[in-house]
């Protein structure tokens, strides 16, 4: 499949975010108290995100109830530290719902992305995307994602109540919480870990075409 996308009209889309990482509580890229953060605790940071969409338009093609997931990895100490990820998008989606989403996680559609993912604002290498059996619960504190058997994420929490924790995926500008990992696990070659036991964060998204 290409990224590429088909020729669309200005988007929005909103809904909620999980993702989890290797890195310790608190992870390491998060503002605390409004204080950036910095290198990942490992120096090598190895994770998955994920997206369910609660209301969504990309000009005529409705986007709302779909669901995306990336499987990432990045190098601090790689010049640019540029990220490495694979794509999937949900397959409930017809062609124009799958190829719309797949444009604008890539960063293709401009807006939001272009700001706020840094595979798309660093260099970065596309492995590839597909449509997968993505299964979404974003039940605040004990959610858990799936995209089909290559990618499956389960999180309890909170880690942090006391200390405001933002992450620039979802937005600095909303609120969040930094969640306990307790299990993270990709097999995507070149993609291939398991972690349990590390940090998590839970929030809602807000993007658009708009937003530049």
């Amino acid at each position: 499949m290409s990224a590429d996308g088909p020729d669309l009209p200005p988007w929005a889309i909103t809904g909620t975010y999980l993702e989890a990482c290797n890195c310790e509580v608190i992870c390491p890229c998060r503002r605390i108290d409004g204080v950036a953060g910095g290198r990942s605790t490992n120096g090598v940071c190895l994770g998955a995100l994920s997206w369910s969409v609660r209301d969504g338009q990309a000009g005529d093609v409705d986007l709302s109830g779909m669901g995306a997931v990336i499987a990432f990895s990045y190098d601090d100490d790689e010049p640019g530290s540029p990220w490495t990820f694979f794509l999937y998008v949900d397959e409930r989606g017809d062609e124009l719902q799958r190829e719309a989403m797949a444009a604008i996680f890539t960063g293709r559609l401009g807006g939001t992305p272009e700001r706020q993912f840094p595979w798309v604002w660093k260099e970065s290498h596309l492995v590839g995307w597909r449509a997968s059996r993505i299964e979404i619960d974003h039940t605040p504190r004990r959610g858990w994602f799936r995209a089909g058997g290559e990618v499956a994420v389960r999180v309890r929490g909170p880690a942090a109540e006391l200390q405001q924790v933002t992450c620039v995926i979802p937005g600095h500008t909303r609120t969040g919480m930094e969640i306990y990992a307790d299990l993270l696990r990709v097999d995507e070659a070149p993609l291939v870990f398991e972690f349990r036991g590390m940090c998590g964060y839970e929030s809602t998204f807000a993007y658009s075409s708009g937003d530049v």
